[in-house]
């Protein structure tokens, strides 16, 4: 009976496996072969219009001594702190809210009225921002009419622009993700610091935001690998006097055809990715101790 038992555990370790090879198939095709191209021809060079595999560091070297590549990583990284932080910030009252404040017999609609701009297109959201902050657009009418400012002020085709389209889009994906986590939290932990004399801000100092913390750290960390690789919004609201580095490295392919460059940029984007992805890890590690 034993001998038959461990044949069936094998039997369906097996199938589990073979359940598993599409998915994996999948990710080696579309990501891994991929990756491994892009690594590789980041350290080639284009030498007359052609690619040639000569294994060297120039790409890297280049975009170091290139000041405008260097300043359009930071852009990147200052847009996608600002929109992480903002995002959170202003996703996290909308989710208590959402937990504690709406009856759950309403909670259903709140949250489909909440992911209501996730049904729009992507780009057409960024348009429709670059419409309202243009200089003809809705912000400077009301200005102009309130006697606020005498002249249309440049809202459109900067930082800030892609900053605001940033945050419209992911505050709703944030406040899913802390709603999702806030709703976990037992009433009785609340309850309890109720018991033991603890005021709500103090109850929702030391038991609330602690315990709901994981599900900003997962937001957020999505908020910021979604943003810094995006390539529409900067596009469309940044315009290309403060170029991020995804637009610096659709430069390198639709003009210059450098492709090894762009490899060496992408490869640079992702670290920085990785590196915040460690630190969000060891953060929720932490939590969990």
């Amino acid at each position: 009976m034993a001998l038959s038992a461990a044949r069936g555990r094998a039997g369906g370790l097996r199938l589990t496996d073979w359940a598993a090879l599409p998915a994996l198939a999948w990710t080696g095709v579309f990501f891994a072969v991929p990756m491994a191209v892009m690594l590789v021809y980041g350290f080639w060079q284009r030498v007359g219009g052609h690619v040639v595999p000569a294994w060297t560091l120039d790409n890297y070297a280049k975009f170091l001594a290139r000041d405008y590549l260097v300043q359009a990583l930071v852009n990147s990284l200052e847009v996608t702190a600002m929109t992480t932080v903002i995002s959170v910030v202003v996703a996290y009252p909308l989710a208590y809210i959402l937990a504690y404040r709406v009856p759950p017999r309403w909670q259903r609609l709140a949250l489909i009225l909440a992911i209501l701009p996730f049904w729009t297109s992507y780009v057409i959201r960024s348009y429709a921002w670059l419409l309202v902050l243009s200089e003809n657009g809705v912000v400077n009418a009301v200005l102009l009419a309130l006697g606020i400012v005498d002249q249309p002020l440049a809202l459109a085709n900067s930082l800030g622009a892609t900053v605001l389209g940033f945050v419209h889009f992911f505050t709703m994906l944030l406040t899913l993700t802390i709603f999702a986590n806030l709703v976990q939290i037992k009433p009785s932990y609340r309850k309890a610091a109720a018991d033991l004399g603890a005021s709500p801000p103090q109850a929702f100092l030391r038991v609330t935001l602690p315990l709901s913390l994981p599900g900003v750290a997962v937001g957020a960390f999505l908020t910021f690998v979604v943003a810094i690789g995006d390539y529409i919004t900067p596009q469309v609201l940044g315009g290309s006097k403060e170029l991020l580095l995804p637009q610096a490295i659709m430069l390198q392919v639709m003009r210059r055809a450098d492709l090894p460059m762009a490899s060496a940029m992408s490869v640079l984007l992702m670290a920085a990715v990785t590196v915040v992805f460690l630190i969000f890890a060891r953060k929720l590690r932490m939590e969990r101790v």
